[in-house]
């Protein structure tokens, strides 16, 4: 039986990290990058080959274009058109207008594909909503609230003293400013969580720009979330992840539980305040959309 075929359109900062960990991983037994830099293309594919025999890995490393994403398991978007972000606040919406052309034009070039479809093009709520607009895909998901999820795990971990694994917990909404943090369903150890959980809010508001401050940009912690979200829509583990999907007439992140590849909406109960959030982030969501360029204009040159 041969393993899952797995395509990254993109070769930056997180393209390169995710392909790195899918190969040191091996989870797809056959990469295929696609990017419109040829010259980048063809060096990350070489250093991933490199890697792939180092690490004794089984997956193999191609460079391909846009045709050959339709013989692929799972299309990852991590694509990224040049622009300056000047955003103060929303910060992920700063490359809307830039990126949404690319995605759309992508989308169409990807008509009628038939395996699942994860993007992590920032602002990904509105990027994933495009992206199923224009290509009819039925299997698209954002990549966005699970990594929101994945920190506030972690941070809430850190302060009880106990492993990632022994809290449970969901941040839903956009992935941005408006993320909804589930504190009346999160539990450590089956336990409520305290009031400290508002400083771990906090915190969890902070992380990004913390990364950015250091490195430029997240790049590995996108690129876990790719990971883990690839295992569970490609059926190899069952699970839950928070990932970016219609909701009602907007896409925003709820939890999604996932049994042999098939994904089941399983959003928590929320308080009345966790749902006027919620709701803030979706009225938000889809006036933004309304002003994203139309999927006929061209891309950018």
């Amino acid at each position: 039986m041969t393993g899952p075929v797995v395509g990254v359109v993109g070769a930056g900062a997180v393209g390169q990290s995710l392909a790195t960990g899918l190969v040191s991983v091996a989870l797809a037994e056959r990469l295929v990058v696609v990017s419109r830099r040829e010259e980048q293309t063809r060096g990350l594919v070489a250093d991933l080959q490199d890697l792939a025999v180092s690490a004794r890995s089984r997956t193999q490393v191609e460079a391909g274009d846009t045709a050959d994403l339709h013989g692929c398991d799972a299309v990852v978007v991590t694509l990224r058109t040049d622009f300056t972000n000047t955003n103060a606040r929303d910060i992920r919406r700063g490359g809307a207008t830039a990126n949404a052309p690319a995605v759309a034009t992508l989308a169409k070039e990807l008509s009628g594909y038939q395996g699942a479809v994860l993007v992590v093009t920032n602002p990904v709520d509105l990027m994933a909503r495009r992206f199923a607009q224009v290509s009819g895909c039925a299997r698209v998901y954002g990549i966005g609230s699970n990594l929101d999820s994945a920190r506030y795990r972690l941070l809430l971990a850190r302060y009880a003293r106990v492993s990632p694994d022994r809290v449970e917990g969901h941040v839903i909404g956009e992935h941005g400013d408006r993320a909804v943090p589930c504190l009346s369903t999160t539990t450590v150890d089956g336990r409520p969580v305290t009031a400290a959980a508002r400083a771990i809010v906090e915190e969890l508001q902070q992380r990004p720009a913390l990364i950015r401050a250091g490195i430029g940009r997240t790049r590995c912690g996108p690129a876990g979330a790719v990971l883990s979200a690839l295992r569970k829509v490609l059926g190899l583990v069952d699970g839950i992840e928070e990932l970016s999907v219609s909701y009602g007439d907007v896409w925003l992140g709820i939890p999604l539980r996932f049994t042999g590849g098939v994904a089941t909406p399983c959003l928590p109960s929320l308080t009345r305040h966790e749902l006027l959030c919620l709701d803030s982030a979706a009225s938000s969501l889809r006036d933004a959309y309304t002003h994203l360029p139309a999927p006929t204009e061209r891309i950018p040159t």
